[in-house]
């Protein structure tokens, strides 16, 4: 299973899209023990808990349990790129780009002008809709069970640029 999995970084948004559709397993399957968010991400996330979105209980648990780590800032290099970052992003989406570039993490975001900066900066990417098609390829569910996860992330606030994934699947 483990066919040498990069370390990946999330943003906020791909896991709560994740948690609030009662689908973080997958995330798991895929990422245990490759899964980073940083500092500010948390505090986001423990934000959305506070304001009632209990959905998102299962990321702080996930990052309790250590499957998903925290991790901070460490070097100059992470802390300037963050700050210039931050001018235009979000803390979560700036400290996330930071460490994915200095440590050749992949970013795993939805945030449309997010993403535009990390591959401006080189960062590979991938997103919500990403690993729901991964998901299907490494047959962890069907494009029947993906499209009902996807439905349930939309119904909970996801702008999804797709309703469906058959598109992105040829057929077999």
């Amino acid at each position: 299973m483990h066919d040498r999995t990069p370390y990946i970084i999330f943003d906020n948004c791909v896991l709560s899209n994740f948690s609030t559709a009662d689908s973080l397993d997958i995330v798991k399957k895929f990422y245990a023990g490759s899964a980073h968010v940083t500092s500010f991400v948390v505090a986001e996330n423990i934000k959305g808990i506070l304001k009632g979105h209990d959905g998102l209980l299962k990321v702080r648990d996930a990052i309790k349990a250590g499957w998903i780590k925290e991790i901070p800032l460490d070097t100059t290099e992470e802390k300037t790129l963050f700050e210039t970052l931050s001018i235009s992003l979000g803390f979560g989406e700036a400290s996330s780009i930071a460490i994915a570039k200095t440590r050749g993490f992949v970013f795993a975001c939805d945030d449309k002008i997010a993403r535009k900066e990390a591959a401006f900066l080189g960062v590979k990417l991938t997103g919500t809709v990403g690993i729901l098609i991964k998901a299907i390829k490494k047959e962890i569910i069907d494009s029947k069970e993906a499209d009902s996860i996807l439905n349930r992330m939309i119904a909970n606030g996801f702008y999804s640029p797709v309703n469906s994934l058959s598109q992105f699947l040829s057929p077999r």
